[in-house]
């Protein structure tokens, strides 16, 4: 284990040294606090930066159901009026992954985005459900089944260059 701070060059360097794959899972935590956070997005550009002066190609990025096309996989109730106008803290929170995703998109590394839904502390299901369309999405997934998924992307080098949407069934 090291300990460091994102937002420090050379701490990053140090956990990536020697590594063949980065798995990044930044967020500001919760709802935050509805105002314009730019976290995620600059720390991910400094992980970025070091990984491929280090030459390390495998990078795995945690982002969020409504980020992206995603948004539209999401009911137009929901879209329109509830996140709108009950879950403005929700917003800040998107935008940010949205930089985040174009970043990485119009990098040179072999990524995979994983958007989540909500992660939740629960016993594991054993199951993932994975869509790119946003069909057979439900609206969570046990943090152990997520870090499974995370676990088999990095193993068996799955959804390269995609962004799947991940849930428990």
């Amino acid at each position: 284990m090291i300990e460091g701070c994102v937002t420090d060059s050379s701490d990053i360097r140090k956990v990536i040294e020697g590594q063949d794959t980065v798995v990044q899972t930044l967020g500001i935590g919760g709802k935050g606090n509805g105002k314009p956070t730019t976290f995620v997005s600059e720390a991910n550009r400094l992980i970025m930066d070091e990984m491929e002066a280090m030459g390390v190609r495998r990078f795995i990025a945690i982002s969020v159901i409504g980020a992206g096309d995603s948004l539209f996989f999401m009911p137009w109730i929901y879209r329109n009026f509830v996140m709108p106008l009950f879950m403005k803290w929700f917003v800040p929170i998107i935008e940010d992954k949205n930089r985040m995703e174009t970043m990485i998109r119009k990098s040179k590394l072999d990524w995979t985005i994983v958007r989540c839904t909500t992660i939740k502390n629960i016993p594991p299901r054993g199951n993932v459900k994975v869509s790119f369309d946003g069909k057979v999405i439900k609206y969570s997934i046990a943090a152990a089944d997520m870090a499974a998924f995370f676990a088999d992307c990095i193993s068996e080098n799955r959804y390269r260059l995609q962004t799947p949407v991940i849930c428990n069934s």
